[in-house]
C-alpha cells in the first residue's frame, strides 16, 4: 500500500507541473510563436446558440425588488442591491435589468428629471450618493451585463399631480400629462415628450458605462374599460395624413424607438437596445401573420409593433413576456415561443423569453415547481432562443415551490456567457498566457481583460483546441488571475483553457491546456 502511494503521488506531482504555452513558461511573445507552429490558429469563434442571456429583472417602481422601501440609509441600501446581485451570481445569471426611470423620475442625478421618490420618500430629495454609479459598478465587478430599463411614458402611479416635484417637467408642462384610470402618463404623440424621453436615455447612455438600455411593455397604456386615452387634441394637431387614431399612435411609438435605436448606437455602437414587449403581438384571426392566440394584442392595444421593430433592425433584442403556462388556450407557451423564434429567424436581433416568477405557485400549472423548467426545455429545442429574464429578483429570492432551485439544477447548473454584442467592432482581446494547474489552484497571466473564463475539460484533452462551451466552469473579473477548483473530484485527470473576454463579450483564443491529476481515490 505504501509504495502504490508514493508512485501515485509521483505521477501527480508530475502531472501538475505544468506549463502554460505552446512555447514553455517563458515570454508572451515566444508563447505566441510557438503557439502559432504547434497550435495553428485556435478560434474561438462561437455562434450565438452557444451562449445564453440569464437575465432578472429588478424592479424600482413601488420598491418592488429594490430598495426594499423608500429612505433607508445609503449603506442600507447598498447592501440590500449586493445581496440581489450575489443571489444572481449563484443562481449563474449573467445579466440584470434594473429599473432607474420607473415614473418619469431618476435614480441618478439627471439634468432632466427629480430625484426618484422610490429611493427617499419624497421626489426630488437627493439620496447622497448616485446609485446607478453604484448600481453598474456591482454589476460588473460580478461579471454581469447592466441594462439601464426606462418606462418611456409613465409619469405617476397614482393620480396627483401634487405628489411630483416642483421641478418635475411633468408638472412644469401639465398639457404634455393625461390622468388615464388613477395614473398620470405623458402623452406620446407630443414631439415635445418623445424629445425629452430621447434626451433621458441618451444622456444615461453617455455617462455611464452601461450594457444596454432595456424598454418594458408600457408605450401608451393598457387600455381601460370604457375609456379612451384622452389625446383627440393632440391627434388633430399632429394625425394629419393618418387614416386611424391607432395607426397614428403605432406611428408615435415608432418613431421613438427608431430614434432612440440611431441615437444609441451613434453614441456607444456597442449598447445594446432591448424591448420587452407584451407576448402577443396580432391573433392570428386578425392577422395571418399573428399567433394562433386568441388575447390583447401589442399592435391593437398599446400601439406597439414589435414585429417591425425587429425586421427593421431597430432593436438587438426582444423579450416577449410569455407569462403563460404550457397548454394554456388563449396564449399557449409552446406556440408563442415558436412564433417569436420564427419572427427573429435571419435577422441580428437576439430573442430572450421573459418568465413569470411571480406566477408561480398562484394556481393551476403554476403550483407545480416544474413548469418553468419545462418552459426552459422546450426553448432549448428552438436555437433562436438565446436566453432567459425572470420576472422578478424577489420571485428569485423566494423560491416559491423550489422553482428557482429546480431551475438551477435543471439548466443553469454551469455559468454561462452571455450573446456577444451583435454591433461591437474591432478585434477580440488577446489570450492570456502562462497557464498553471497545480494541486487545484490554476493561475495565469493575465492581458488586461474584462473578464476571463476558465472551461475544465473532464479528462486529459488535447493542448491546443478550441474548448467545449458546455465545459464552462466560471467567470471571473478581469482583476482576477488566479482560482481554486473547489469542485475537482479526487483522483480525477483535467484539463483547463483559459480565454480572455471584453466588454462585449468577444473572446480570445484559449491559453494551451493544463492539465492536472488530483490526490485521492
Amino acid at each position: 500500500m505504501g509504495s502504490s502511494i508514493a508512485k501515485r503521488s509521483i505521477v501527480a506531482l508530475a502531472a501538475l507541473a505544468v506549463t502554460a504555452g505552446c512555447g514553455g513558461n517563458d515570454d508572451p511573445s515566444r508563447h505566441l510563436r510557438s503557439r502559432a507552429a504547434e497550435c495553428g490558429q485556435v478560434s474561438m469563434a462561437r455562434t450565438d446558440t452557444e451562449r445564453q442571456t440569464r437575465a432578472m429583472w429588478i424592479v424600482t417602481v413601488g420598491n418592488g425588488d429594490w430598495p426594499a422601501r423608500p429612505g433607508l440609509p445609503a449603506s442600507a441600501q447598498q447592501a440590500q442591491y449586493r445581496a440581489l446581485l450575489d443571489m444572481a451570481v449563484r443562481q449563474n445569471l449573467n445579466t440584470v435589468y434594473v429599473q432607474v426611470r420607473p415614473t418619469a423620475d431618476a435614480f441618478y442625478p439627471s439634468p432632466y428629471e427629480p430625484w426618484s421618490r422610490y429611493l427617499t420618500g419624497k421626489q426630488g430629495r437627493d439620496p447622497g450618493y448616485d446609485p446607478l454609479k453604484f448600481l453598474v459598478d456591482e454589476a460588473h465587478k460580478r461579471g454581469l451585463e447592466f441594462h439601464a430599463w426606462f418606462n418611456p411614458y409613465r409619469v405617476s402611479t397614482g393620480p396627483s399631480r401634487k405628489a411630483l416635484a416642483a421641478d418635475n417637467p411633468a408638472r412644469q408642462h401639465p398639457d404634455w400629462v393625461y390622468r388615464y384610470g388613477d395614473a398620470l402618463w405623458y402623452d406620446p404623440g407630443r414631439p415635445e415628450v418623445r424629445d425629452l424621453v430621447s434626451k433621458v436615455v441618451l444622456d444615461v447612455v453617455r455617462k455611464y458605462d452601461i450594457d444596454g438600455v432595456h424598454f418594458d411593455d408600457y408605450f401608451y397604456p393598457y387600455p381601460l374599460p370604457g375609456e379612451e386615452f384622452p389625446d383627440k387634441a393632440t391627434f388633430k394637431k399632429y394625425g394629419a395624413g393618418f387614416k386611424s387614431v391607432a395607426d397614428w399612435r403605432r406611428h408615435n411609438v415608432d418613431m421613438l424607438v427608431q430614434g432612440l435605436s440611431a441615437g444609441i448606437h451613434q453614441a456607444k455602437p456597442w449598447v445594446r437596445f432591448g424591448i420587452s414587449p407584451f407576448g402577443v403581438w396580432r391573433n392570428k384571426s386578425e392577422d395571418s401573420g399573428g399567433s394562433a392566440t386568441h388575447a390583447l394584442q401589442s399592435y391593437n392595444d398599446i400601439y406597439a409593433d414589435t414585429r417591425k421593430w425587429i425586421k427593421s433592425g431597430w432593436i438587438d433584442y426582444v423579450v416577449p413576456q410569455l407569462y403563460w403556462p404550457i397548454g394554456y388556450p388563449p396564449a399557449d407557451y409552446r406556440t408563442l415561443v415558436a412564433w417569436w423564434s420564427r419572427q427573429v429567424a435571419g435577422t441580428r436581433v437576439q430573442l430572450i423569453i421573459g418568465q413569470a416568477g411571480y406566477q408561480v405557485g398562484h394556481g393551476g400549472p403554476w403550483n407545480a415547481a416544474a413548469e418553468m423548467s419545462r418552459h426552459l426545455a422546450l426553448d432549448a429545442n428552438h436555437p433562436e432562443v438565446t436566453g432567459e429574464a425572470i420576472f422578478s429578483a424577489t420571485d428569485l429570492r423566494q423560491d416559491r415551490r423550489g422553482f428557482a432551485s429546480r431551475l438551477v439544477r435543471d439548466h443553469f447548473a454551469r455559468p454561462a456567457i452571455a450573446p456577444a454584442s451583435p454591433r461591437a467592432t474591432g478585434e477580440p482581446p488577446s489570450a492570456p498566457t502562462r497557464l498553471e494547474a497545480k494541486d487545484r489552484r490554476l493561475n495565469w497571466k493575465g492581458s488586461g481583460a474584462t473578464a476571463y473564463a476558465v472551461y475544465r475539460s473532464p479528462a486529459k484533452g488535447p493542448a491546443c483546441t478550441s474548448p467545449d462551451p458546455r465545459e464552462l466552469l466560471t467567470v471571473v473579473p478581469g482583476q482576477t488571475t488566479q482560482i481554486t477548483d473547489h469542485t475537482a473530484k479526487s483522483g480525477h485527470v483535467y484539463t483547463y483553457y483559459v480565454t480572455a473576454l471584453d466588454g462585449r463579450h468577444r473572446e480570445s483564443p484559449p491559453t494551451r491546456g493544463a492539465h492536472m491529476t488530483t490526490e485521492g481515490g
